[in-house]
């Protein structure tokens, strides 16, 4: 009864609203700001890169709260999330994950200007997200108050509940195959245990544990993608075909024997796309707050940058190893899909391979949106909640992982969704503040002023 009251909400609220409003918004803020994803990219990876050996006295450097986002971002939603689009929505669905990320650009720079703008200082430095520009940007103060506080409550059932259960559940099934069947509940355990030495560090611990392991897991698991691709380097082509014609076509490319729709495709690209790079939904936004940098363009930049790496490189080295070598075509679902195209690329060892980087993506991300959840705790309920929360997010991560894979991912589907709407809200009112913020940041560099006021 409970999947199938879920499935019924996500028809609605995920199938229909959220492909609307995340294209929306993003259609809205490419052409507000003139396509930055596109004429600033360069710029945003030399302020990122530059930034990356740079220590903050004060706080926490740019590069550092990149690595924050980017640990959140990066997780299952690229291992088990897209395999998870092609076996339900087919190869078409890789197309419509790439245009939500690329329209995600422009809406995650908003998200980071406007994060970077009205936060908040507080004892542990610098704090910030949607519910602090709900609060202090929206100029009516009851409506933005409200906002805040229905966002707050939706972000932390979101991630920190039922979005960690993903994670949880991906590292365990992963695991649980890899080797010799260790027990779910075992790996669950465990990973709830090392989480909570990372969590009682606060945010100065998190960004310098996302500093470190961030970058490395991501390399690492890119290197592996390629030499998988070099050895199917003859399937490479008809996998891009793949992905192009799937998205267009009401039937897959592969014969046509699964029956995929475009429409299905397209809804299945934007939500996983949605749960991989987070633009729009407002998760992201608490880490580039915390960022010391000169402007909140800068910041913004950065947050491009956190978009492209997790989508248009990692997830689409994780769709190409997929299509490539033919592992979605084993009756698989989820993270196994992807252990499959590692397995088919390495032997056996590929299972292990796998599932050791499904464990630093998975387990990175939990560290995220625990921060995440505790930044809106403080918000509703100040210091004395974070014990509680603490408490509940390690069960649902032990729980998470002893849970049925489809139950989880519509459960996460579904609040990921419904915290989109007052982010998107709040976006769409406070697009004039980007706006000059932008513009103000372009002619202060002696740039083109193009944006629109």
């Amino acid at each position: 009864m409970l999947a199938e009251m879920i499935n019924s909400l996500n028809s609605v609220i995920r199938n229909r609203f959220l492909i609307a409003a995340l294209i929306g918004v993003g259609v809205f803020y490419t052409f507000y700001t003139k396509g930055v994803q596109f004429r600033k990219l360069g710029k945003a990876f030399k302020l990122t890169f530059g930034d990356m050996f740079k220590k903050s006295d004060d706080g926490i450097s740019s590069f550092q709260a990149l690595a924050v986002a980017i640990a959140a971002q990066v997780g299952t939603g690229n291992v088990a999330g897209t395999a998870t689009a092609i076996v339900v929505g087919g190869p078409g669905a890789i197309f419509w994950m790439w245009i939500s990320a690329i329209l995600g650009m422009s809406t995650i720079f908003a998200e980071a200007c406007l994060a970077q703008k009205y936060r908040e200082v507080s004892e542990d430095g610098y704090v910030g997200g949607p519910a602090y520009y709900m609060k202090n940007g929206i100029e009516n103060k009851k409506l933005g108050m409200r906002l805040a506080k229905i966002f707050s409550f939706l972000i932390i059932i979101a991630l920190g509940f039922f979005g960690n259960m993903t994670q949880s559940n991906s590292i365990a099934t992963s695991v649980h195959e890899a080797f010799n069947g260790i027990p779910l509940i075992v790996v669950g355990i465990a990973v709830a245990i090392v989480a909570a030495l990372v969590f009682i560090g606060g945010i100065k611990r998190i960004a310098n544990f996302a500093q470190l392991v961030v970058p490395i897991m991501a390399l690492i698991y890119v290197v592996f993608s390629i030499i998988i691709l070099v050895k199917f380097r003859a399937d490479l082509g008809p996998a891009f075909k793949s992905i192009f014609v799937a998205a267009f076509t009401p039937k897959a490319a592969a014969g046509g024997a699964l029956g995929f729709g475009i429409k299905q495709a397209l809804v299945m690209g934007v939500a996983r796309g949605l749960f991989s790079n987070e633009a729009g939904m407002g998760s992201t936004p608490h880490a580039h707050a915390t960022a010391q940098v000169d402007h909140p363009v800068e910041q913004g930049y950065t947050a491009i940058v956190g978009v492209f790496i997790d989508t248009i490189v990692v997830c689409t080295a994780t769709a190409l190893i997929i299509l490539s070598t033919g592992s979605n075509g084993f009756g698989l679902d989820g993270a196994l899909v992807t252990q499959k195209a590692f397995e088919l690329g390495f032997g056996a060892v590929g299972k292990t391979l796998l599932a050791i980087s499904l464990t630093f993506f998975a387990f990175t991300t939990i560290i995220g949106w625990y921060y995440f959840g505790e930044t809106n705790i403080k918000f509703l309920f100040g210091k004395k909640g974070l014990t509680p929360y603490r408490i509940i997010v390690l069960f649902f991560i032990i729980w998470g992982s002893t849970r049925e894979i489809a139950l989880v991912w519509n459960m996460s589907d579904l609040f990921n969704s419904l915290m989109v709407i007052p982010n998107v809200i709040a976006l769409v009112m406070l697009h004039k503040d980007v706006g000059k913020m932008q513009y103000n940041f372009e002619k202060l560099n002696d740039e083109v002023p193009e944006t629109a006021q």
